[in-house]
C-alpha cells in the first residue's frame, strides 16, 4: 500500500515536534511519524524530569559552547530562534519558565511533561498528524520525491523529509541510532557517533573511596602530552563508579572519541583551588606551615585555603603530592610543598571510559555538518532532504545547549520546507 504525502517527518521527540508544529503553522500538509507508542520519551526523561529546555545564554555564547565547528554551524539558527525566543514560544504555549544556576532554564512548574504536552498540543492544533508506532524502515528516492518504507509493509511517498530522529544516547526512549543506517544508505558521511554528557569510570580505589562527594567549585583539565585541550568550570561529583557532575560530563565525549579511535586517553585532572594561583597557594601553604603547635598536614590543609576542601579529598591530594597522611605541617619539605601545590592545581583522577550510550544524554557524531547547508538544514545531495537536531554531529555541554540546537536546526528546516 502506497500513500503520498507533501511532508514527513520522523520522530517526535523535541525537534521533530517543533518542526512539525511550525510547518502545518506554515500550511505545509504534516505528518509526524514516531517509532514509539508516545511522542517525545527522552523530553521526559530529560533533566530528571525537569526538562533543562534552554539556557540563559543569548545566542553567539551559546552557539560558542558546542566548538568552532559547531559554533561556525549553529550562527544562523541560534540567530534566527535564539534561547529567549524559545522561552517566548512557550510562555505562548502556556509553560512558563524559571532560571536555575549555571545558566540553565526549565519549566516554573518542574515537570517535563508540561514541556512535551504543550509541543505536542501545538503540533496537534497546527494540523499536523502524528502517527505513532510507525518505524520507518528504509528510506530512498524514488521518481523525485522520498519512498519511505515502514516496518508494517506500507509505503508512504514524501515531497520532503525531515529526520529528526535523534542520536543512540538513552536507548530507553527510543533513540537507537535508526538513522544512521538511512544516512549511510545513500552515501552520506558520518562521523562515528560516541556517547556524550555521560559520567566516567576509574579504575582507582581511591577515587571510589571519594563517593558522595561533591565539588562546587572546581575547574576540570583534560590534557595530552602536558598540554590542555579541554577545559570546564563546572561541579564534579565523586561516584562508587568514577566521576560524574557537569564538569566532568562536558568533557566526556572526549575520553569516547580517544577511546572510538584507540588513542591514549587524555589525563583528567581537577584544580580544587580555582580562585588562587599558584603563589597563592604557595603562600597559603607557607602559613599553614607556621602555625603553631605543628598540627597535622591534612587538618591544617582541609581549612587553611582560600577554598575549604573536604577532608577526604585532603588525603588524596596529599597521597599524590608524596605527603604521609601522619605529617606535620612543619615536616613539609620544599619539594613536597611544590608536589603539593601542582596537585591542588591539578590533581590527576585516573579515567579509563564513559557510561556508555546507556547512561549519557546525548550523542557525539553523526550527519558530517559538511554534508548539510547551516542555514536550511538542508542535505546538500540530496534535494528535499533535511536533518535538524540530535542526528547531526552537534554536541554541547550541560545546561539546555542541545535542546536549544534541536528546536532551532528544526525551526530552519521548517522554514525551508515551507518556502518551498
Amino acid at each position: 500500500m502506497t500513500n503520498s504525502r507533501a511532508l514527513c517527518i520522523v520522530g517526535a521527540g523535541a525537534a521533530g515536534l517543533w518542526a512539525a508544529a511550525r510547518t502545518a503553522s506554515f500550511g505545509v500538509p504534516t505528518l509526524l511519524l514516531e517509532k514509539t507508542p508516545r511522542t517525545g520519551t527522552k523530553v521526559l526523561a530529560s533533566g530528571g524530569t525537569s526538562c533543562n529546555l534552554t539556557t540563559t545564554l543569548a545566542s553567539g555564547p551559546a552557539s560558542a559552547l558546542f566548538g568552532k565547528k559547531g559554533a561556525r554551524f549553529l550562527r544562523t539558527a541560534l540567530r534566527v530562534l535564539s534561547p529567549m525566543d524559545v522561552r517566548e514560544r512557550l510562555h505562548g504555549l502556556g509553560v512558563a519558565t524559571v532560571e536555575a544556576p549555571l545558566e540553565k532554564v526549565f519549566p516554573a512548574s518542574r515537570r517535563a511533561r508540561d514541556v512535551r504536552d504543550a509541543l505536542e498540543r501545538w503540533a496537534r492544533e497546527a494540523g499536523a498528524e502524528i502517527r505513532p508506532n510507525a518505524r520507518l524502515m528504509e528510506l530512498r528516492p524514488k521518481n523525485g520525491r522520498w519512498s519511505l518504507g515502514l516496518e508494517t509493509g506500507e509505503e508512504l511517498l514524501a515531497d520532503d523529509v525531515i529526520l529528526a530522529s535523534g542520536g543512540k544516547s538513552y536507548p530507553r526512549t527510543g533513540t537507537t541510532g535508526d538513522g544512521y543506517a538511512w544516512l549511510e544508505s545513500l552515501g552520506l558521511e558520518l562521523v562515528p557517533p560516541v556517547p556524550a554528557l555521560v559520567a566516567l569510570s576509574s579504575p582507582a580505589g581511591w577515587v571510589h573511596e571519594l563517593a558522595g562527594i561533591a565539588l562546587e567549585n572546581v575547574r576540570v583539565h583534560l590534557t595530552r602530552g602536558g598540554k590542555t585541550i579541554r577545559r570546564r568550570a563546572r561541579p564534579v561529583l565523586f561516584t562508587h563508579r568514577g566521576l560524574s557532575g557537569p564538569g566532568v560530563m562536558d568533557l566526556s565525549d572526549a575520553i569516547a572519541r580517544a577511546k572510538e579511535n584507540g588513542e591514549d586517553l587524555p589525563q583528567l585532572h581537577l584544580d580544587l583551588v580555582p580562585g588562587s594561583d599558584r603563589e597563592e597557594v604557595r603562600r597559603a601553604l607557607r602559613k599553614i606551615e607556621a602555625r603553631r603547635g605543628a598540627p597535622l598536614l591534612r587538618r591544617a590543609l582541609a581549612e587553611g585555603l582560600a577554598e575549604p576542601l573536604p577532608r577526604r579529598v585532603v588525603r588524596a591530594v596529599l597521597v599524590q603530592a608524596g605527603c604521609g597522611g601522619g605529617m606535620r605541617t612543619n615536616e613539609l619539605t620544599r619539594p613536597q610543598r611544590h608536589l603539593l601545590v601542582e596537585s591542588l592545581k591539578g590533581l590527576t583522577v585516573p579515567v579509563d571510559a564513559t557510561l556508555g550510550f546507556d547512561r549519557a544524554e546525548v550523542t557525539a557524531g553523526g550527519l558530517a555538518l559538511s554534508e548539510v547547508d547551516p542555514g536550511t538544514m538542508a542535505v546538500r545531495r540530496y534535494p528535499g532532504l533535511f536533518v535538524c537536531g540530535e542526528l547531526l554531529d552537534l554536541a554541547g555541554p550541560i545546561g539546555g545547549l542541545n535542546f536549544q540546537a534541536a528546536f532551532a536546526t528544526a525551526e530552519l528546516a521548517a522554514r525551508a520546507v515551507s518556502c518551498g
